[in-house]
């Protein structure tokens, strides 16, 4: 079975492609960095038999790729984001994993190709794994030094060039030598989310808002455009 893996972070594809690898009725034919260079690139994503689908990338994400496309092979989403589980059902998704992804949980998603049947309460329960994956505490290095902190307390994320700063509850902040995605990634959807392309916060911290901007226990982190409206929703939901 061919298949192609569509990714922005490249962690991720390099994990994609060795999880296949262990299956050997699957061949990846096709690695894209975006989903921009899969459009570009129909021949072979109308050759495919299987795509395993990032949601969230920059400029066109999972969802409106899928509405650009005229063909599709069958689409197995792989994110982060546990929330959008019954839009992949809505869009006939053959399953939904969420990263980190196992190799048991990968191939029972595979297996579903080859007869299974997909629900709407199967789909939702994959995504009900969000429980095992997102931990009430993390360790993060810092000055050469891996620190517990308390995930609830953290209230805004920042992205600084090869660091990111993880700013607490108390005014602390730590400095982190990291990828902004890797700690995104670390954070449930559910009680975060990104604000802009350089801020995560904490949703219980907000204190009010603005049209371009957010109170976040004592600091206005700006929200970009293109994610005002996703802002906006998610406190329409709580």
């Amino acid at each position: 079975m061919k298949c192609i893996i569509i990714d922005d972070d490249k962690m991720s594809r390099v994990s994609l492609t060795k999880l296949c690898e262990k299956i050997s009725h699957l061949e990846v034919v096709k690695v894209y960095e975006s989903a921009l260079q899969a459009v570009d690139d129909l021949k072979i994503t109308e050759q495919a038999d299987l795509m395993f689908l990032d949601i969230h990338m920059p400029d066109l994400d999972g969802f409106d790729f899928i509405k650009a496309m005229k063909k599709m092979p069958k689409v197995i989403f792989t994110t982060s984001d546990p929330s959008k589980a019954l839009e992949a059902f809505e869009v006939e998704a053959v399953d939904y994993l969420l990263k980190p992804i196992t190799f048991p949980r990968f191939l029972t998603a595979v297996e579903k190709i080859r007869g299974q049947s997909v629900t709407k309460e199967s789909i939702s329960a994959a995504a009900s794994e969000t429980t095992n994956i997102y931990k009430d505490e993390i360790f993060v290095n810092t000055d050469g030094r891996l620190v517990r902190i308390a995930v609830d307390k953290i209230c805004i994320v920042e992205a600084k060039g090869d660091y990111i700063l993880v700013k607490m509850e108390d005014q602390k902040v730590h400095i982190v030598r990291s990828r902004f995605k890797n700690m995104e990634e670390r954070l449930s959807p559910e009680k975060f989310i990104k604000v802009h392309r350089s801020y995560i916060i904490n949703v219980s911290k907000i204190v009010d808002i603005e049209d371009s901007s957010v109170l976040v226990n004592s600091e206005i982190v700006p929200i970009s455009r293109s994610h005002r409206s996703q802002v906006i929703e998610k406190l329409n939901l709580l």
